[in-house]
């Protein structure tokens, strides 16, 4: 570790992004406890059909509910890396995610970042591509349209609110390419099946949408 971090480690110490507690690796032993025993990634085989494979590692509930949306909303964009851990805890979504070439995330519209200062889905993707041997990180999607907010509307709103709201940045890299699509929170699908049909019409091969939680 290098003499900055250790001082600010020192300064501003690790704490688990759970329940508070003074913690090295950002997740503490009782909360790990709590997330095992709520917790067993889910995968699903094309429940949309711009994209192969499904998987969500929590429910949206509960603790779990109000700390993403802490993170997402109330400048926490610490907790990026808590996160990541309770993705990775499981050798089974390990195993998965390394099968695949590139991971990148549903983005938020420019504006959004700005206000917010930064991207939640971004920052976990970046770092589960670190924490996995063989995957990258790559930036494909673009949000060009600054929609409405998706939770203020039902489910054929939903659908008709992201259309044409995405590009993509680089056609030449998705080409013949296995892609984990990342985004926080899972409802209707709307969202991720629009960023995946993007994908597959600029080439992709194989799309596994990935996401912290489903509703």
């Amino acid at each position: 570790m290098r003499l900055a971090d250790e001082i600010l480690n020192l300064i501003f110490p690790n704490t688990c992004a759970l329940c508070g507690k003074v913690e090295k690796e950002f997740l503490c032993k009782e909360c790990i406890k709590k997330i095992e025993l709520k917790s067993e990634p889910k995968v699903r085989l094309k429940i949309n059909k711009n994209f192969e494979k499904f998987m969500y590692i929590v429910p949206y509930e509960d603790e779990f509910r109000n700390k993403i949306l802490s993170y997402k909303f109330k400048d926490k964009s610490y907790m990026y890396k808590t996160f990541t851990k309770i993705i990775l805890k499981s050798k089974k979504v390990y195993d998965i995610l390394k099968s695949y070439d590139i991971i990148t995330e549903v983005p938020i519209h420019d504006k959004r970042k700005k206000k917010r200062g930064y991207d939640q889905s971004e920052l976990i993707a970046k770092e589960i591509a670190l924490c996995i041997e063989g995957i990258e990180y790559k930036k494909l999607l673009k949000k060009v349209k600054n929609n409405q907010r998706q939770s203020m509307l039902n489910k054929y709103e939903r659908t008709q609110n992201v259309k044409n709201v995405y590009e993509v940045t680089a056609k030449e890299i998705i080409q013949n390419k296995r892609i984990v699509l990342f985004d926080d929170i899972y409802t209707t699908g709307s969202t991720t099946n629009e960023c995946s049909r993007v994908l597959k019409e600029n080439g992709a091969k194989d799309i596994l949408v990935l996401t912290l939680a489903k509703k």
